[in-house]
């Protein structure tokens, strides 16, 4: 049977504007449109709904359009053990390879210790450099000799320069606004850069010798325009300090490669990413050059990982992968779903190849050059980051250019402000991480690594006569809420019990379920395990079940119609057997009568979470 052909828009006729608006004011129910507009942290609106772009831009194209490189983590301390994860990554699947030392933006407590030529030639023993596989040193204050140590490396395996895709990754102003100090001031520091830029691009190393790292300023809790902006300021300042020592502009603009970190927000990774090859294009228009397509990096943002329930975090490394990739992202390296725990092993890393390699010929997102090309809500977003940062780079270039607004600490100060009011939605969970502040798991197992976190892999004492400064210190969301459940390991470890609440539940289930559950994800985040009462309408059997949980917190938990009913009196009663009281619910024209009747704190949403937490852990211990 041959089907007749129709026309889908024959069937199903376009929808309008005006028709959509209807049904969602009848949605609303008389709440303001407003309300479905979201805003960043940059304050950009996030619309519901975008019509077409009709005067579609510029593609944002990559600069080897088709497959983006997948990057392997090189972070193990120990050469050796490095080379063997290394050689594995590359025969699983990894494109190229990412060389962490410790002391580099990307150290995430971790990274190579060593950096002299014995260092590198055991890393890289039997890695293809002839190949052209990408690899990308992660520039580190304590590994100042590891490029040229990598260069003694390639001559003396014989293999042309120009042939391979080594990044050199030259980047002292990314090192100065993560550790707080220069060692010498930018002119001479200047010099210094160009010099060494130089040298290695006259030796053959002419891909990504130098790296405009915006990663500090997303994981010190900085905002979309931010990192556009220091990346352009950072990028310019390498620009002008090669064009002053003589380099050839044109030569010179394709030596600087730029890094970015992509999280699990797709709507404003693949704006920003887009946003960031439009600027940069801009800049080379301002210095007289003909656009061409930016290198850029991609990592997938430390400041989204958690250590609690740490399998979301390959869920938000699929996202931020995804879009770092449809934003046009060169090379993609997913930090492994283990990282924030410690060095991670074979399994970790391989889960970490496999999400791009999924993306990637799977999915083929990779088939399609800028596939958010006219579309209207990734053009509206992506033309507001532009603008937001081009008014942020330009604030910077009044200040008298990176340099010396690092110098000053007026742009830390900038993304302080931003990492406070992210610091506060989180406490409040009105920004979410699911296994810290959201849903968690106080039972779940450890999971192994192959050497734990080390905090220490991440310091660089400043040299004697270092320019100090304000420090861009990395901080993951879920850090606040880690180190509650940290001081409940400790209770469990010294008591063999959890901090304890009891969660006496009043009336039917279906009165109390909602809000004991809601009770339940509040406490166990801060690490305090919650006690089910019985279903009873008795306040003895609620006082005697509480009695037997040996908790010494009580939440009474239920609906509104039963707390003007009973709340009280249980209040009362759980007071005498001893009970710190908390309440689920917002307690409305109740709350005097029920502070009367032993009642201390409310827990409801948007509430200071953390900070009833903290109190709370510290009663029930």
């Amino acid at each position: 049977m041959i089907g007749q052909e129709t026309a889908l828009a024959g069937v199903f006729p376009q929808a309008t504007e005006a028709q959509w608006r209807a049904l969602v004011e009848r949605a609303l129910k008389g709440a303001p449109f407003e309300a479905l507009i979201a805003k960043t942290y940059d304050g950009l609106a996030i619309e519901p709904l975008y019509a077409h772009a009709a005067d579609s831009p510029v593609p944002a194209l990559r600069r080897n359009p088709g497959r983006w490189a997948i990057l392997a983590r090189v972070d193990l301390a120990d050469a050796d053990a490095a080379n063997r994860l290394a050689l594995d990554d590359l025969d699983g699947g990894a494109d190229g390879l990412n060389l962490v030392f410790a002391g580099s933006i990307g150290a995430y407590g971790g990274g190579l210790a060593g950096a002299d030529d014995d260092a590198i030639a055991h890393l890289l023993a039997n890695v293809r450099l002839d190949y052209g596989i990408p690899v990308t040193l992660d520039y580190s204050p304590r590994a100042p000799g590891a490029a040229e140590a990598l260069r003694r490396f390639i001559d003396r395996q014989h293999i042309e320069p120009s042939i391979t895709r080594v990044s050199m990754g030259f980047d002292p102003l990314g090192a100065q606004a993560r550790h707080g100090f220069a060692a010498e001031p930018w002119p001479q520091a200047a010099k210094t850069f160009a010099r060494d830029v130089r040298a290695a691009a006259d030796a053959g190393f002419i891909y990504a010798t130098a790296v405009a790292d915006a990663r500090v300023v997303h994981s010190a809790g900085g905002t979309e325009s931010q990192e556009l902006a220091f990346a352009l300021s950072s990028a310019l300042a390498y620009l002008r300090a090669l064009a002053e020592a003589g380099a050839d502009l044109d030569a010179a603009r394709g030596l600087i490669a730029f890094r970015f970190s992509a999280d699990a927000d797709q709507l404003l990774g693949v704006a920003k990413f887009r946003a960031a090859r439009r600027l940069w294009a801009r800049v080379e228009e301002a210095c007289g050059l003909s656009p061409k397509p930016a290198l850029i990096f991609a990592e997938t943002a430390w400041r989204m990982m958690s250590r609690r329930d740490p399998w979301n975090n390959i869920l938000r490394g699929t996202l931020a992968a995804f879009s770092a990739a449809v934003g046009g992202a060169d090379a993609v390296s997913v930090l492994p779903f283990t990282q924030a725990l410690g060095a991670p092993d074979e399994f970790a890393r391989r889960l970490a190849r496999d999400t791009q390699l999924v993306l990637q010929d799977e999915s083929h997102i990779d088939a399609v050059d800028d596939p958010a090309n006219g579309a209207g809500g990734f053009e509206a977003l992506t033309d507001e980051l532009c603008r937001e940062a081009w008014t942020l780079f330009q604030q910077i270039e009044a200040e008298g250019g990176l340099p010396k607004a690092l110098a000053t600490g007026a742009f830390q100060a900038r993304v302080a402000e931003a990492a406070e009011l992210r610091a506060k939605n989180m406490a409040r969970a009105k920004d979410k991480v699911i296994g810290a502040n959201q849903f968690p798991d106080i039972h779940e197992a450890a999971l192994d690594v192959l050497a734990p976190y080390d905090s220490s892999a991440e310091v660089v004492a400043p040299p004697a006569g270092a320019s100090k400064s304000a420090a861009l210190a990395p901080h993951r969301l879920a850090e606040p809420f880690e180190r509650l459940r940290e001081e409940s390991d400790a209770h469990l470890a010294a008591t063999g019990d959890r901090p304890k609440i009891f969660l006496a539940n009043l009336g039917s289930v279906a009165a109390f379920t909602a809000r004991a559950n809601f009770a339940k994800n509040f406490f166990e985040a801060g690490g305090i395990e919650a006690v089910f009462g019985p279903e009873t309408e008795s306040t003895i059997e609620i006082v005697n079940a509480y009695r037997e949980s040996g908790a010494k917190l009580a939440c009474i938990c239920s609906s509104d119609r039963v707390y003007g009913d009973a709340a009280e009196s249980a209040a009362l009663a759980l007071k005498g057997a001893g009970a710190k009281l908390y309440l689920a619910g917002r307690p409305g024209e109740l709350e005097e009568r029920l502070r009367q009747a032993g009642v201390t704190s409310f827990i409801y949403a948007g509430c200071d979470m953390h900070g009833a937490l903290r109190g709370a852990l510290s009663e029930a211990r």
